[in-house]
């Protein structure tokens, strides 16, 4: 154990290694371990363009007056003074030049005399180093270094003494590395040690949570655009206990300390997310480090291959994949943040590796890692720029970003032991705080659901409504979501009273008022989603129906005058929402959706659009994130393809456009053409 430190040492909030500072790497070790020796074969095989070395003893010797002699005869605390400011001074020459710094180090010197180690490292370090490589040499080797390095004079202690300084140091320097946000990782003394080492430097010098985020978005852009713009809807699956009931980084661990028990110690992913680092970019580029730690590429994969067979997905899940690549407008991409190889190969073993691609990582060669929020970021793409509708699915809360951002949420809820314990709480706030409208997929179905189905509306991933749900065929103009009715049998029925001349007055309302409660059961409900509430059967007992999801959160706005009947009718399909008239936009008041999560538009014709946006204007402005469902009985198509109505809606968020049909024909009624005067029998007025 080392002594304490004579200075403090503070624990600065935890950052991004490399995101806001220069790229300064340490490399650590004992005595005659071969810090030195690596740093000169560094230096030649990357030369200085993009990187600089520092020998520590050098720098000291550089900004210390009187050199290294000065520096030995100081007391220690002068000492620690001059540590830093060589430390600072390097951390400053790689932020002036833009190189990535590659310093020798101690941690901690320890004589044999000595019980404990005395430190050698300072507050310093753990500000500038941003990665910290530590030389695992077998202490015998060091030893036999020792014996032969003619050049030094070096004490040798026995080796189980460099053995327990090792252990001692690497324990140390990897808690006070995941406190302060620096990567760490030891590196064995392998003939390819150099190799490795260049590799990982180059990784350093890139890699920022930014270049992270560009990495993810260019393979899910690869993804995509292999479907040659035919995809209208995408489904986005966690991997682990969502997709099947094991955790494949859990099982991976199982077999490497089965295998090398005396490896494990902290090396787990256990140990790293319940630590300082949590949940965090950082902590998923640790976790990458881990694996390169501890396994070679071919012991890694091998790993994968047998945790992969390990792996069987729920029956549920593997029969909607299905499915999904029997459709040219659906796709699904599996975004996980535990390892990419166990789950390619557990697709390819199930038919749907050629359709169904993973976006993950575990290795420096994978380019990126997912956290969190890269999978909010990806499913926010997908809608933004690809201009998809999103399902995703997910089980735990390192998914909920991913989930609040999709059109629709399905929670995967598995069995009692195996379940994220902190989901609950999570989902509730996330529900509660953040808008989070979802269902839930009990999987198998004979276990206990999460919260209740007031809150959590269950869903059957197989059942036939479901599937129709998910697969249905939307069209998309441009970024704005649209789901058009033109082709249906119903809707032909439907707008053959609305077209028909000689229908006005209170049969023409009737039959907007029919189109309304059909557009809201048939559409509206796809995009509201639903929950069952408890009803009292005809037979006397309890059971549960089915309502709109939230539906006294939702407020529907009747366009004035022509929109008031269609409204109506989707009033009668959601009974418990609020009800607005709104002749011109700054009628719809702040109260109005205050605590609401959806706001529905209805009027009868859109014509050019005009109306609609400057409504959806005024609520953006009052309320920046609630859902908003346009619902017309006619779209004129122009106004969308390329018209100031698709121009202005695509740049928000969270815009849902449902009509009855939508119209080549450029008109805009008057007298007794106009909608308005046919709907309220006013075709005389001038």
């Amino acid at each position: 154990m080392a002594k304490p430190q004579q200075k403090q040492m503070t624990v600065p909030q935890i950052r991004s290694a490399s995101d806001d500072k220069p790229v300064v790497v340490g490399l650590y070790g004992i005595p005659g371990s071969g810090k030195t020796f690596l740093l000169n074969q560094l230096e030649q095989e990357l030369g200085e363009t993009h990187f600089a070395f520092y020998e520590g003893s050098r720098m000291i010797d550089t900004v210390v007056p009187g050199g290294l002699t000065a520096f030995q005869n100081m007391e220690e605390q002068e000492k620690a003074y001059w540590r830093g400011r060589a430390v600072d001074t390097i951390g400053k020459k790689s932020l002036d030049s833009g190189k990535v710094a590659v310093v020798t180090g101690h941690f901690m010197f320890w004589s044999k005399e000595q019980d404990v180690g005395m430190p050698v490292h300072t507050t310093n370090d753990f500000q500038v180093f941003t990665h910290i490589l530590y030389l695992d040499t077998p202490a015998e080797l060091v030893e036999k270094r020792c014996l032969d390095d003619t050049q030094r004079s070096r004490s040798l202690p026995p080796v189980s003494h460099l053995r327990r300084w090792q252990k001692e140091e690497k324990t140390e320097l990897r808690n006070l590395c995941h406190c302060h946000g620096i990567l760490f990782m030891l590196v064995n003394p392998i003939p390819t040690l150099s190799n490795k080492v260049s590799t990982l430097l180059h990784d350093f010098r890139h890699h920022s949570e930014n270049y992270n985020l560009n990495q993810a978005q260019r393979r899910l852009d690869d993804i995509v655009g292999a479907s040659r713009n035919q995809l209208e809807t995408m489904l986005v699956l966690d991997a682990d206990k969502t997709m099947a009931a094991a955790d494949a980084g859990a099982l991976f661990w199982q077999k490497f300390s089965t295998l090398w028990p005396e490896k494990t110690g902290s090396s787990t992913l256990n140990a790293l997310f319940s630590g300082p680092l949590s949940y965090s970019h950082t902590a998923f580029r640790q976790a990458v480090l881990l694996y390169e730690e501890t396994t070679t590429d071919e012991e890694f994969d091998t790993f994968c291959n047998d945790v992969a067979l390990e792996v069987a997905m729920y029956p549920d899940i593997l029969s909607l994949l299905q499915l999904v690549t029997e459709q040219k407008h659906v796709g699904a991409v599996v975004v996980t943040c535990g390892l990419r190889r166990v789950w390619d190969k557990v697709l390819e073993r199930e038919g749907l590796s050629e359709k169904v691609k993973v976006i993950g990582g575990g290795r420096i060669s994978d380019g990126f890692v997912i956290s969190p929020a890269v999978k909010g970021a990806l499913v926010a793409r997908l809608q933004d720029f690809h201009h998809l509708h999103v399902w995703a699915f997910g089980d735990s809360p390192v998914d909920l970003d991913m989930l609040c951002k999709a059109d629709q949420a399905i929670i995967v809820v598995g069995g009692e032991q195996t379940r994220s314990k902190t989901m609950d709480a999570a989902l509730i706030s996330a529900i509660d705080n953040d808008g989070l409208q979802a269902c839930q997929a009990v999987l198998p179905s004979s276990v206990s659901p999460r919260l209740d189905s007031t809150k959590l509306p269950i869903v059957k991933l197989t059942e036939p409504e479901f599937v129709t749900s998910l697969l249905g065929n939307r069209t998309t103009h441009d970024g704005l979501d649209i789901i058009c009715a033109t082709e249906r049998n119903a809707t032909k029925l439907l707008a053959t009273t609305m077209r028909d001349a000689a229908v006005a007055g209170p049969a023409l309302r009737e039959s907007h008022r029919r189109v309304g409660y059909y557009l809201a059961l048939e559409f509206l409900a796809d995009v509201m989603g639903l929950e069952q509430p408890p009803i009292r059967h005809v037979l006397g007992h309890q059971t549960t129906g089915y309502q709109f999801l939230h539906e006294r959160q939702t407020t529907i706005v009747a366009l004035m005058r022509g929109g008031e009947p269609m409204a109506f009718g989707v009033s009668d399909a959601l009974p418990l929402a609020m009800f607005v008239h709104a002749a011109d936009a700054d009628e719809v008041e702040l109260h109005h959706l205050q605590g609401q999560l959806t706001v529905i538009l209805v009027d009868a014709v859109v014509n050019t659009g005009k109306t609609v946006i400057e409504f959806v204007q005024h609520i953006r402005k009052l309320h920046a994130t609630i859902r908003i469902v346009v619902v017309a009985g006619v779209v004129q198509d122009q106004c969308l393809s390329g018209g100031s109505l698709n121009q202005t809606l695509a740049r928000y968020p969270n815009i849902h456009l449902i009509t009855l049909r939508l119209s080549s024909t450029k008109f805009t009624g008057s007298g007794t053409t106009d909608t308005g005067n046919r709907l309220f029998n006013t075709i005389h007025l001038p």
